[in-house]
């Protein structure tokens, strides 16, 4: 049986943590940053975690993440 595909897009955008969740970075963060306050770009920095309800449906998309 041949390998399973991954989907690029997803494969692009997550990432597996230490014990095996998925994260992602923030959007809204590349470019008209000037009318965006100090305090929102700084939290657009941190990473995500994906929600118990989405991960089942991204581990089929993504499957040797």
């Amino acid at each position: 049986m041949p390998k399973m595909k991954s989907h690029r897009g997803a494969a692009k955008r997550f990432r597996k943590t230490g014990t095996g969740k998925l994260k992602f970075q923030r959007k809204n963060k590349r470019h008209i940053l000037t009318k965006m306050s100090s305090k929102r770009k700084r939290q657009l920095r941190l990473e995500g975690e994906v929600t118990k309800a989405d991960e089942k449906r991204l581990r089929q998309m993504v499957p040797y993440i």
